[in-house]
């Protein structure tokens, strides 16, 4: 339920990009802005409230970015201009990655080793039901009443989540002490950062085609705009898809489960400028786009596997990595797109940043042989 509010507020903006430029007075490029404000706001929360929260318990820690989270909404619904609604959007997005960080840690926690990949993947199933009925739920009410009652709703379901956190979550006595100092010092380690490398280069070719899938769909394949949301249950369908199978993935492959995920993208990428011409072959090639959403939950399960003592910092800082894809991912799609390459150059460069993305596993992979050789030969 709190990734499912997180989603839900994270993808609200675009669907409401129109109704919010009249209802504040400013124009559609200033509204871009103000995701860009939600998205900064992740990258800098994530590691600083892991940080100033890993003296408290994880049900504290938990309980508290989510209330902080219904705040940020509420004022964001109140916001009475374009500054003002910057600044509440930064503040909304500040306990996002903190959030499902924690979350993943509490959910692995709970489960059996085996089972761990699944668990995460089970918390991360909230966002993608987001975008399949989160986001057009948030875009309808918006529509029909007025775009602040998307952000109160989503505050609404924040407060819940609080509540049904708090009854159902039993403090936990066992739980390791946390040491902001010792998160750091092991947060500072080669793999770790590899792995946030990989998910900021290799995921940014979701986010690529993604983000100029609606002028694809109209200026390529020809379908009226009033197909543009069954091509978003597309992307949402096979984000769901990929969001349980990626948990699946890991707890069979553990780490080698980056680069099936990888090349699997590579190859849809690449297919997505064919696909693109027919509605038929464009819808299945996005329900396929959209499973590329299993390496997060690969990527969160596996920082948890090596992060040592640095969990919680690294669990949230896995989100400010996808925020960082979600930055690169457009900003590539748009040079190639003003460079003439017309729109489905998104996929042809999409596709390189996953193999991008694969050589930056391929390094991790390499070290992480030579640490088990070093190991094994005392």
């Amino acid at each position: 339920m709190g990734g499912f509010a997180i989603g839900t507020s994270e993808f609200a903006v675009m669907g409401l990009m129109p109704e919010i430029a009249r209802g504040l007075g400013i124009n559609e490029p200033q509204v871009g802005h103000v995701i860009s404000a939600y998205a900064l706001g992740v990258v800098v929360g994530a590691p600083l409230l892991a940080i100033l929260g890993a003296r408290l318990s994880r049900r504290t820690l938990l309980l508290a970015l989510m209330a902080f989270y219904a705040l940020g909404n509420i004022a964001s619904a109140l916001s009475p201009g374009y500054h003002s609604m910057l600044l509440f959007r930064f503040i909304a997005g500040l306990p996002h990655g903190a959030y499902f960080g924690v979350a993943a840690l509490v959910a692995a926690s709970i489960s059996r080793p085996e089972q761990r990949g699944q668990a995460v993947g089970r918390v991360m199933l909230g966002l993608s039901i987001a975008l399949l009925v989160g986001n057009p739920l948030a875009t309808w009410l918006g529509q029909v009443l007025e775009w602040r009652h998307a952000f109160g709703l989503v505050a609404l379901i924040a407060l819940l989540t609080v509540a049904m956190v708090a009854r159902s979550l039993p403090p936990d006595p066992d739980e390791p002490h946390q040491d902001p100092i010792r998160e750091l010092r092991d947060f500072n380690r080669k793999p770790v950062w590899l792995a946030l490398a990989i998910g900021a280069i290799g995921f940014s070719g979701m986010f690529c085609v993604f983000s100029y899938l609606a002028p694809t769909m109209t200026q390529v394949t020809g379908l009226p705009e009033s197909w543009i949301p069954l091509g978003l249950v597309a992307f949402g369908v096979g984000s769901i898809i990929g969001t349980l199978g990626g948990g699946w993935l890991y707890d069979r492959l553990q780490f080698r489960a980056v680069a099936l995920l990888l090349a699997w993208s590579a190859v849809v990428l690449l297919v997505f400028p064919l696909a693109a011409h027919a509605a038929w072959s464009l819808l299945l090639v996005v329900v396929a786009i959209g499973t590329m959403g299993a390496l997060a939950t690969i990527l969160q399960a596996h920082l948890m596997a090596v992060a040592a003592g640095a969990q919680t910092l690294a669990a949230a800082s896995n989100h400010s990595a996808f925020n960082a894809a979600n930055a690169l991912g457009p900003w590539l799609g748009g040079m190639a797109i003003s460079a003439g390459l017309g729109w489905t150059s998104t996929g042809y460069v999409g596709a390189a940043t996953a193999v991008a993305g694969l050589l930056v596993y391929a390094c991790a992979r390499r070290d992480a042989r030579r640490a088990e050789a070093c190991v094994a030969a005392g």
